[in-house]
C-alpha cells in the first residue's frame, strides 16, 4: 500500500478549482500498481481500476472475484460517498477473456461459474450504497459494455466504442443485454445485439449508454469533477435515493409512486434531511452527519 502526502497540491487545487476541493483529504491511498484490480481512496470519493492494460483488461473469473471484493470494501467504507470506474491503458474493457473460457469450453460447472460471478459483480454495482461513475476510453465491448451499462452514470472520451458483438462468434450476448437493454431501451439493445456492431460515443451519447462527452485529455478530471460534484451531499441521501432509483424503476407506474411515497416520508424523518431543510429555511449551508 503506498500512502502519498500532498497538502501543498491540496490547498494549490483548492484554490484553482473552489469550494468543492476542499473535500479532498490530506492522504490518498493505492494498491500495488501489479494487482489486475486496484483500488484509490481519497475520500470521499474512489476509484476502481481495472489494470490489465495487456490483455485489454479482459474480465476473467478471478478479475471479477477481485473486483467483487474491492466493491464489498467500498461497500464498508462509510467515508466513500462516489465510486469512479476506469481502466489503464488504451481500452477499457473487452469483456470476457474469450481465451480463458475456450480452455474451458466443456467444462459446464467452470462456465456457470464465470456468468454467475459476472452477475454478482453488475448487480454488486447496483447494490454498492455509493452512485458509481464508468470512466470510458478506447473500446467497451461484451461484458465491457456491460459494465458500463450497470454503473449508474458514464462519462466518456469522443473516441470511445462500445459493442455487443459476441453474435459474430456464435455467441449471443445475453447477460450484457440485461442491463443494456434497461438502460437504452429495446430497439436499441436489439440492434447492437443483432448486429454486434460498434456504436460510437455520441451515438453512445443519444442512446443514453453515456451521459457526457469531454475530450480525452480532460476526461480523467472531469470524471473527478463529476464524483465531488456528487459527493457533496449527504451519504445517507445518496444511498437511499440510488436504492429507492432500482427497486421502482421496474414496477408499474402505480406501484412506483407507491413505494416513493413511503421512501419519502421515511426519508424527511433522516437527521440528514432534517439538518438540511433546516439549513434551506436559515439560508446556511447544511452539515451532514451521514445519517
Amino acid at each position: 500500500m503506498l500512502i502519498i502526502r500532498y497538502e501543498s497540491m491540496r490547498i494549490a487545487e483548492i484554490e484553482r478549482n473552489g469550494p468543492l476541493e476542499a473535500l479532498m483529504p490530506t492522504e490518498y491511498r493505492m494498491e500495488n500498481e501489479m494487482d489486475a484490480v486496484l483500488i484509490e481512496k481519497s475520500h470521499p470519493m474512489a476509484w476502481l481500476t481495472l489494470n490489465r492494460p495487456e490483455k485489454r483488461n479482459a474480465l476473467g473469473l478471478d478479475v471479477m472475484k477481485e473486483i467483487i471484493a474491492k466493491l464489498d470494501e467500498v461497500a464498508a467504507d462509510a467515508e466513500i460517498r462516489v465510486l469512479v470506474v476506469r481502466a489503464n491503458g488504451p481500452v477499457f474493457s473487452a469483456g470476457h477473456d474469450i481465451k480463458e473460457m475456450v480452455s474451458h469450453n466443456n467444462e459446464a460447472a467452470y462456465l456457470r461459474e464465470v456468468f454467475s460471478t459476472c452477475n454478482r459483480m453488475m448487480l454488486g454495482l447496483h447494490r454498492l450504497p455509493q452512485p458509481v461513475i464508468a470512466q470510458v476510453q478506447g473500446i467497451a465491448t461484451a461484458a465491457g459494455c456491460q459494465l458500463v451499462a450497470a454503473c449508474d452514470l458514464a462519462i466518456a472520451e469522443p473516441a470511445a466504442r462500445f459493442a455487443t458483438p459476441g453474435v459474430k462468434i456464435g455467441l449471443f450476448c445475453t447477460t450484457p443485454m440485461v442491463p443494456l437493454v434497461r438502460v437504452i431501451g429495446r430497439r436499441r439493445a436489439m440492434e447492437m445485439l443483432l448486429t454486434g456492431r460498434f456504436i460510437s460515443a455520441e451515438e453512445a451519447e443519444r442512446f443514453g449508454l453515456v451521459n457526457r462527452i469531454v475530450p480525452a485529455d480532460q476526461l480523467a478530471q472531469a470524471a473527478r469533477e463529476w464524483a465531488l460534484e456528487i459527493a457533496q451531499y449527504s451519504g445517507y441521501t445518496l444511498a437511499l435515493g440510488k436504492r429507492a432509483f432500482y427497486e421502482q424503476v421496474d414496477l408499474s407506474e402505480e406501484a412506483a409512486y407507491g413505494y416513493a411515497k413511503e421512501v419519502i416520508a421515511l426519508n424527511c424523518m433522516a437527521d440528514d434531511a432534517r439538518e438540511g431543510m433546516t439549513a434551506f429555511v436559515e439560508k446556511r449551508p447544511p452539515q451532514w452527519g451521514h445519517r
